[in-house]
């Protein structure tokens, strides 16, 4: 399918700083040229790759690449994290309503989907730290999966779309609601877990892993035929990311973190928490996540 000499490669990546040099040109993978999709919000791409499997590199959700994985998609990581945060910020209630994470059982937490990165961190923090049995819970989801082929489990009900999540909870329609942005500030909302910052720097110190949004995947043909491409697409994404020179964040920790090792403890993790939540029917090894691009990176010694 690839052939050899110099190729151009279909990819799809979101707009970033640190994205900038390798969309411009500026940065250039040897041997080959990246052929951008008009798109600067990853998200709006994913269908496209999971659905249609329509580029050699792109940009992915972490759950949504699993359960791509899951469905037989050809694609495999790559060892670099796109984007990471950490969640324990991302659950909220009203601040005239102090429930505590003990009180969500048989209650309604309302999210844009079940299957979305950031509430399948969330649902893992939760079972985790506070000992909560995610499946008591009545979630709401207002969207389905990105992989055609996935259903959400019984625990789970529909949301009307339209819905403001924001709204949903302060008219008391819901009695959470799981958001990693996009929040107006409203005060009558508030964080359901104490002081998240902290929380995030103690999870952090007991597990040395920032959770992972979005990773990078490339067609595992390109990985078996081309490791070549692979490896040099690997290295104009570190060279892009640091032509960016972004500041470190206030917290000092990498949130996005590239290689094997540094990236292993976090992915073990979030396979874990996909296959507790019933997202992925498999508990992955790490290595059938990266398949060829293993072999591809590692005798180099580019990952």
């Amino acid at each position: 399918m690839y052939a050899t000499g110099h190729l151009s490669l279909s990819a799809m990546m979101g707009s970033y700083p640190k994205t900038a040099a390798l969309k411009s040109g500026a940065v250039k993978p040897q041997g080959a040229d990246l052929d951008f999709a008009p798109i600067d919000t990853a998200q709006k791409g994913f269908k496209q790759v999971v659905r249609e499997l329509k580029f050699d590199v792109a940009e992915l959700a972490i759950v949504t690449f699993l359960q791509a994985f899951a469905a037989g998609k050809p694609y495999r990581l790559l060892p670099f994290v796109m984007n990471g945060m950490f969640h324990h910020k991302s659950l909220w209630r009203r601040s005239d309503a102090p429930m505590a994470v003990k009180d969500l059982a048989g209650r309604k937490v309302a999210m844009r989907s079940y299957a979305q990165t950031t509430p399948t961190w969330v649902r893992g923090i939760l079972s985790d730290e506070y000992g909560l049995d995610v499946k008591s819970v009545n979630w709401l989801s207002q969207e389905d999966a990105h992989v055609a082929e996935y259903r959400d489990p019984p625990w789970v009900s529909r949301l009307d779309a339209s819905a403001s999540l924001e709204a949903q909870l302060i008219d008391g329609d819901v009695d959470a609601i799981i958001a990693g942005g996009g929040l107006s500030g409203d005060p009558r909302l508030e964080s359901m877990i104490a002081d998240p910052a902290g929380a995030a720097k103690r999870w952090y110190a007991q597990y040395g892993a920032v959770p992972i949004n979005h990773m990078v995947a490339v067609r595992t043909e390109l990985a078996e035929e081309r490791p070549d491409l692979v490896r040099a697409v690997y290295r104009a994404l570190i060279a892009s990311r640091e032509a960016a020179a972004e500041p470190p964040p206030a917290s000092g920790l990498d949130l996005q973190p590239s290689g094997f090792d540094a990236i292993e403890p976090a992915l073990r993790m979030i396979v874990r928490f996909a296959f507790e939540q019933d997202l992925i029917p498999t508990e992955y090894a790490v290595e059938e996540l990266y398949g060829p691009v293993v072999a591809a990176l590692r005798p180099q010694g580019g990952a």
